[in-house]
């Protein structure tokens, strides 16, 4: 009621906006998180076309939508990763490059300060009603991963080296530290999605992560509770925690099964949907996640920003479950309470 529901893109980046935006409008969303691959949002034309921001917002606006946030997940992985074959296959072919490991990081460093750049320009181009949710925000955000050199060594065997650890947060803090104060400079703020492969995937790794980078003021967390459940991390207390540095949200469900699988939480290296993983990304409401919980949180921490659907289920129609999860996630967020129910009884 009080929120923006939105869709992310990501997961329909083989359709064109202009298709998508007219299919999501159909679902029942108010507006896009715009991801920065397929034709979503095209940083370097966002840059380079004086028209492209303007001719971005009439697509969208047109289609009777909005957008509160892009995300750029893919070329985030590689700023911090060890770089492999699998790179290849998510990056575009200038930042891949001859795919030397470190000039990788550094074209896709580079790539990023470029999208903090080119998100101040497309959202300078917004119209006064997006302007005015993120005024109440007090934020303009980029979503995205920040990949981890140290994430192989996330089991803990053979025994992490002394040091090895805390000199992974440290390449975090060196590599991410210039983007960060390139994106305050632009009033964006980043919003690394918690999540496995990531430099920060639970309660404790989150605290580091802020740590590392002195708790810059450009950086803070997309919420997924998708990833953190079936860790079985507290999510509503990381949304506790770091509600001061919950910038954006992500509605997406996950299903774990209670008892022993075949594939256990680390996979089997099976690919997901296949028959004995012991979890699943689902359809928001057919999973184990409390979004009633998550909703009564946000509200006390005031959260303002955009719902975001990030729809994920491997075993259903993608259009049938972003049009479930649009009606599901509507139906859950309410209002807070602006008296208290007992005053009544003194009146």
């Amino acid at each position: 009621m009080t929120r923006p529901l939105c869709l992310f893109t990501g997961q329909w980046a083989d359709l064109p906006i202009e298709v998508l935006a007219k299919k999501a409008k159909s679902f029942g969303y108010d507006g896009l998180e715009l991801a920065c691959w397929g034709d979503h949002f095209e940083v370097g034309r966002a840059l380079d076309e004086a028209d492209y921001c303007d001719n971005l917002w009439t697509l969208l606006q047109d289609a009777g939508l909005a957008s509160f946030a892009i995300s750029t997940h893919l070329v985030g992985q590689a700023v911090c990763d060890l770089i492999d074959e699998r790179h290849q296959a998510i990056l575009p072919p200038d930042i891949w490059g001859d795919g030397d490991p470190e000039g990788v990081r550094q074209r896709a460093a580079t790539h990023m300060l470029d999208t903090g750049r080119a998100a101040r320009r497309f959202f300078d181009a917004a119209p006064d009603s997006v302007k005015e949710v993120l005024a109440r925000t007090g934020r303009t955000v980029v979503n995205g991963f920040t990949g981890s050199s140290i994430w192989h060594a996330n089991y803990g065997f053979p025994p992490f080296t002394e040091g090895m650890i805390d000199r992974g947060f440290e390449d975090f803090a060196q590599r991410w530290n210039p983007i960060f104060d390139s994106f305050a400079e632009q009033g964006v703020s980043f919003a690394l999605e918690v999540h496995p492969t990531e430099i920060a995937f639970d309660v404790l790794s989150s605290r580091r992560a802020l740590a590392a980078v002195h708790g810059h003021p450009a950086f803070g967390f997309n919420f997924d509770p998708s990833h953190l459940g079936y860790q079985g991390v507290d999510y509503i207390g990381f949304l506790r925690e770091f509600s001061d540095r919950i910038f954006n949200v992500h509605m997406k469900d996950v299903w774990w099964s209670e008892s022993p699988t075949p594939g256990g939480v680390f996979g089997g290296h099976a690919a997901f949907g296949t028959d004995g993983r012991n979890w699943e990304f689902c359809s928001m409401g057919r999973g184990r996640i409390d979004f009633e919980g998550i909703m009564r949180q946000l509200n006390h921490g005031n959260y303002q920003g955009p719902l975001t659907v990030e729809w994920e289920d491997i075993g259903m129609d993608r259009e049938h479950g972003a049009t479930e999860s649009a009606a599901a996630c509507r139906a859950l967020d309410f209002k807070p309470s602006e008296r208290a129910f007992d005053a009544a009884f003194s009146d």
